[in-house]
């Protein structure tokens, strides 16, 4: 175990040391987890050019700060890992993680954005929208579980590529929902 490591045990005294430093192997592997949804450490290894053993320290470290658990799997020796599904109770790490996901999400539309004239031609385009809505809190929590509701006949392909279509790739889905706060000219999130 690294000095690091010792040193940033989660639930010591210091609250700086409860939290990951960053690394650039760990921040390639949430790259990678953010494009393909799943990945083994000989995958994420093989992807990245690193050693599995590497990959697997990292991303040990990843699931024990809460930035991605194992995914379902068979059995076997693989262990298949992804971001984490269910968010710990917020709080100022779990805000850091949002920020951390939202700016790979970001990356991510931005890399699209800049390469996907030499997508194949039949995936040349996206499907972005945006609205404004009118909603209480409730309304907007089953606006949140509708969109899952809508994906989950989709989410075992993350986990079983047999049961991809031919031609199936992964395709970023970012739903982000939240109240529009007052501005000074009385905008939208007024009333």
């Amino acid at each position: 175990m690294a000095e690091e490591d010792v040193n940033s045990l989660p639930g010591s005294a210091d609250p700086a040391a409860d939290r990951l430093p960053e690394h650039e192997i760990r921040t390639a592997l949430l790259d990678l987890l953010a494009e393909v949804g799943t990945v083994t450490a000989t995958e994420a290894a093989g992807r990245l050019g690193h050693s599995s053993g590497l990959c697997s320290f990292h991303l040990r470290q990843l699931a024990r700060y809460g930035y991605v658990e194992e995914a379902p799997h068979r059995g076997g020796r693989a262990r298949p890992w992804r971001l984490r599904q269910q968010a710990p109770a917020a709080d100022a790490d779990q805000l850091e993680f949002g920020d951390l996901a939202r700016g790979l999400e970001d990356e991510s539309w931005q890399r699209w954005l800049d390469g996907r004239d030499q997508a194949p031609a039949g995936w040349r385009h996206d499907e972005a929208f945006s609205a404004v809505a009118y909603l209480t809190p409730e309304e907007m929590s089953a606006v949140a579980a509708a969109v899952r509701r809508a994906l989950a006949p989709y989410r075992d392909r993350e986990q079983r590529p047999l049961a991809r279509p031919e031609g199936a790739r992964p395709v970023a889905v970012v739903t982000r929902l939240f109240p529009l706060l007052p501005t000074e000219a009385g905008g939208p999130g007024q009333g």
